[in-house]
């Protein structure tokens, strides 16, 4: 049996109970599309901070003390993507649909996700006054998070030809290597390294927060051209960059 498989875990202090195939698999659907609404529900309220002038890494802290909330999923950055968020909001909605249920709050995730996308895109052009054409942008990460190769669903699959179509000229720079989702986009180049990818640029989004990005040498790349900074990720102190003198943008902060 499939207990039998797990015997070993279960003896560590796993919990297992049984279920039909249908409870499964609701469990799973509803499961993901939980956390995709504390993803997307913290990424609006990153939106009202910014116009308030609260720090969303104190309401993230905060709501995350209630043991009935946690602190999981509560990092606002840019829209959930991946294999399985995705995915599974929309095929719990389908399966809702199919029985005439209605789960209108994870319509609203898929809605408000899909939004983000684009709302992050705009506020790229926002930072920049309002002025993209020709402007040279460099991207550190694209993968929707990680330690992974995987572009499914990543926000730089829109904001990426966003910026392209608005004038502007991309470098890119993921660890995970080149990527064929953007092979056939015009004035975007791939760099291996950081320092090649920032090379005279006018702005630097931190889209993936890999480890090497959290520690980057800011004041090196300075010296060549004094450009912005959009830190997608929230992986610095805002008031360590000011007092450092870089112009510093972050989420929700």
């Amino acid at each position: 049996t499939l207990e039998s498989l797990y015997d070993p875990l279960i003896k560590k202090g796993a919990e297992f109970f049984s279920t039909n195939r249908r409870g499964a698999e609701l469990i799973k659907y509803a499961s993901n599309a939980f956390l995709a609404t504390k993803i997307s529900y913290i990424n609006e309220l990153a939106n009202l901070c910014e116009k308030t002038g609260v720090n969303i890494e104190d309401v993230s802290l905060g709501i995350g003390l209630d043991k009935r909330i946690g602190s999981r999923f509560l990092r606002a950055g840019p829209a959930f993507g991946g294999s399985c968020f995705p995915k599974d909001t929309k095929a719990i909605t389908v399966t809702g649909d199919l029985f005439k249920t209605d789960l209108s709050i994870i319509k609203s995730v898929i809605k408000s996700n899909e939004k983000r996308r684009i709302l992050l895109s705009k506020r790229v052009k926002k930072i920049l006054s309002n002025k993209i054409k020709n402007k040279k942008i460099a991207f550190l990460g694209v993968t929707f998070k990680p330690n992974t190769d995987d572009m499914r669903q990543s926000s730089s699959l829109v904001m990426i030809p966003f910026l392209l179509k608005k004038g502007a000229k991309i470098n890119y720079y993921d660890p995970s290597g080149e990527k064929k989702e953007f092979s056939k986009l015009k004035n975007l180049s791939f760099y291996n390294n950081v320092n090649a990818a920032c090379k005279n640029v006018d702005l630097v989004i931190i889209h993936t927060e890999w480890e090497e990005f959290k520690a980057l040498d800011f004041k090196k790349l300075y010296r060549k051209k004094k450009f912005k900074i959009y830190d997608m990720r929230n992986l610095y102190s805002v008031e360590l960059m000011k007092k450092k003198g870089f112009n510093y943008y972050s989420i929700g902060r």
